[in-house]
């Protein structure tokens, strides 16, 4: 370990039972949305707040395991009083489409309304995380629908198996929702941004219907990366 000799090491975390089974000798839980262990992006003065907590446990003379809770939560956890989405969306149907082809349909016409609201958040950002799965917005449903009829598609990408493809093209669905409805106005909180979507949007009800379809699914690629990692635990059903 680094540790044996003599450098001392500070861990922060963004998942605490992964801090108390691995028993650092010092860490920092912070409660921020995965990817973030600083909380916010340009906001110096916050991430300042978490190295300084965390550089701090170099100072403690107690263990040999620490852990700290970090006290307060990302200023994007909290909701923005009154804010509501830009993007105009026509309300859920009560019946969702119930074969391949009605998704995709459903959905490329969904995302083509969501696209200018994207392209705006990129002028108005000057960066985007869309792009994961190097397919253009107009050949993400028909691929990833093709699943939900049963099949296996054969991957588009070289280098990506056709399951960790579909991974990728929910992602960039998942990202091109959120970075359009900050496009304009008061930046949302995060959990107003994933509301929004897995409640309102056929997006988050065709990537739910994923999930479902994988978890039967005798393809082990597509079970494996369709039951877990496309859709977070707190949004496996709509709230």
């Amino acid at each position: 370990m680094i540790e044996t000799r003599g450098i001392a090491t500070v861990v922060i975390g963004l998942v605490r039972p992964h801090l108390e089974s691995t028993k650092s000798p010092r860490s920092l839980w912070v409660p921020f949305p995965l990817g973030r262990p600083l909380g916010e992006p340009e906001d110096p003065h916050f991430q300042r707040r978490v190295l300084m907590a965390a550089l701090g446990l170099l100072e403690r003379r107690d263990g040999p395991v620490i852990l700290v809770d970090f006290p307060d939560d990302a200023p994007s956890m909290k909701d923005t009083v009154g804010w509501t989405p830009q993007v105009g969306l026509p309300v859920l149907p009560s019946v969702l489409p119930g074969d391949a082809d009605g998704w995709a349909a459903a959905l490329t016409a969904e995302i083509e309304l969501v696209r200018p609201h994207w392209e705006a958040a990129q002028r108005r950002f000057g960066r985007t995380t869309v792009g994961l799965s190097h397919l253009p917005p107009e050949q993400w449903a028909p691929f990833a629908a093709r699943f939900l009829g049963g099949e296996v598609p054969v991957s588009m990408v070289e280098g990506l198996s056709s399951a960790l493809l579909l991974r990728t093209i929910a992602d960039d669905i998942k990202a091109i929702y959120s970075e359009a409805v900050q496009a304009v106005g008061p930046q949302p909180s995060s959990a107003q941004v994933n509301r929004w979507f897995w409640n309102k949007t056929l997006a988050g009800q065709f990537i739910r219907a994923l999930r479902l379809a994988a978890l039967t699914s005798t393809h082990n690629g597509f079970n494996t990366v369709g039951s877990r990692f496309i859709v977070p635990a707190p949004w496996v059903e709509p709230s």
